[in-house]
């Protein structure tokens, strides 16, 4: 029997897929009103481990204060909430 058919199988794994660390809106309230969250000062403070390829901002919770959030993507109801407490949402690249 050939070696190709003797080796078990594996799953695919796409080189293109980017693997984000997820933070809920409920986890910014730690920040005082008027501050600017980026993904270093989420690190700082502990909110997130490893940045991985970038950090997500999902919309689980409420979100009681005005911030600028900057991160490398948005849900559609985190962007809604941040945008209802008065915040504003910067995409980074």
């Amino acid at each position: 029997m050939p070696l190709h058919r003797r080796l078990p199988k594996r799953g695919f794994s796409s080189p293109f897929s980017k693997t984000f660390t997820v933070v809920n809106v409920e986890s910014l309230n730690a920040f005082a009103a008027g501050d600017t969250v980026t993904p270093e000062s989420l690190t700082e403070r502990k909110i997130v481990r490893s940045q991985r390829d970038g950090v997500k901002i999902l919309g689980s919770g409420e979100l009681k204060i005005a911030l600028t959030v900057r991160a490398h993507a948005f849900s559609k109801s985190a962007a809604e909430k941040i945008a209802s407490a008065g915040g504003t949402t910067e995409v980074l690249s």
